[in-house]
């Protein structure tokens, strides 16, 4: 019998596929257990926001995947799955839409102030709230786009059809595809001081780690906005707070914090300020990585992180994967 963990919740049906190979242990719930007291016997992982590093695989002598729910892998050490002989796959595409619509659901938040407004009601008021509600349309506005992978070509299509012009800087996405999609190709230092709007869709990276720092945010337009729903390490969040306290950001809506990358499960712990500034003002928004947390978003992922397993341990080359490894004996392409 083959045994299994699940990091966090995932979809009941992805549960129930995995129950039927074998025994499978929850990180998470009522019944939850800790990675450490099941890791010598656990042939593989459905992994999603908590960290693996070496010393858990390490301690993993049955593990043969590290299936990723989603396309990140910034929380797993893949040098050393990879030495240990251990597939590490993700599910691209399997959040696209979700993310995406989440991207659209923070913007015009911001953009209408709906946050404020919602809570203004529920304390009783109305008609006093109405003199700072006033909003802004997003018909006829440049959004920039900072990477072009699935999650923002959908953004794109999105953003069109709320009349934006739509900005694009990736340099490993070719000008012609870009344009295909009726988006308009620029360069990195275009993008940032003339977009509006600037939604990031990059991996974390010592390249791109910070990437938006007091310079960055520095040169965007006065009073532009800044989305992110990748990677929290992207933004100096430092810089962030101080451009929208001086007010020369006019907001920022966040799924993701720089925090996460040290304890995925309470990141504000780690971004005391962000928490300050949260209390105090209503230009900054932030959800807790819930962008792809929908129904569809859920059972996909699931379902393609046990495909992966599922052909792991049937002996084949899993789809997706990030890494490459010499198993001890040959597999086939599935």
């Amino acid at each position: 019998m083959h045994t299994f963990y699940v990091s966090e919740q995932i979809h009941p049906d992805a549960v129930t596929e995995l129950s039927r190979m074998g025994q499978v242990h929850l990180g998470y719930g009522e019944d939850a257990v800790a990675y450490t007291d099941i890791a010598d016997t656990v042939d593989a992982v459905l992994l999603r926001a908590e960290i693996f590093d070496a010393d858990k695989i390490r301690s993993s002598r049955n593990l043969k995947i590290i299936a990723r729910h989603g396309v990140g892998t910034n929380n797993v050490d893949i040098e050393a799955a990879t030495a240990a002989s251990v597939w590490v796959t993700t599910t691209p595409g399997s959040n696209s839409r979700a993310v995406a619509e989440h991207v659209f659901a923070l913007l015009l938040s911001l953009a209408r102030k709906t946050p404020a407004a919602a809570a203004g009601t529920a304390a009783g008021e109305w008609a006093a709230l109405k003199p700072n509600l006033t909003g802004f349309e997003l018909g006829g506005r440049v959004l920039g786009l900072l990477g072009f992978g699935n999650i923002a070509a959908t953004v794109a299509e999105i953003a069109r059809g709320f009349g934006m012009r739509v900005l694009v800087a990736d340099p490993y996405v070719a000008d012609t595809d870009i344009e295909a999609r009726g988006c308009i190709p620029v360069t990195l230092d275009q993008l940032i001081t003339d977009a509006d709007i600037i939604s990031l869709h990059l991996p974390l990276t010592v390249d791109t780690h910070h990437l938006f720092d007091a310079s960055t945010i520095g040169r965007m337009r006065p009073g532009a906005i800044l989305l992110n729903t990748a990677r929290g390490g992207l933004v100096d969040e430092q810089a962030l707070l101080d451009a929208l306290t001086d007010g020369r950001l006019g907001g920022a809506a966040f799924d993701v914090l720089d925090g996460e990358s040290a304890d995925p499960k309470a990141p504000l712990a780690h971004s005391p300020r962000i928490a300050e500034y949260l209390a105090a003002h209503d230009n900054l928004l932030v959800t807790p990585h819930i962008g792809g947390q929908t129904e569809e978003s859920l059972r996909n992922a699931g379902s393609g992180a046990v495909q992966c397993i599922r052909q792991t341990l049937a002996g084949t080359i899993p789809d997706n994967a990030v890494n490459s490894i010499t198993p001890a004996q040959p597999l086939t392409v599935s």
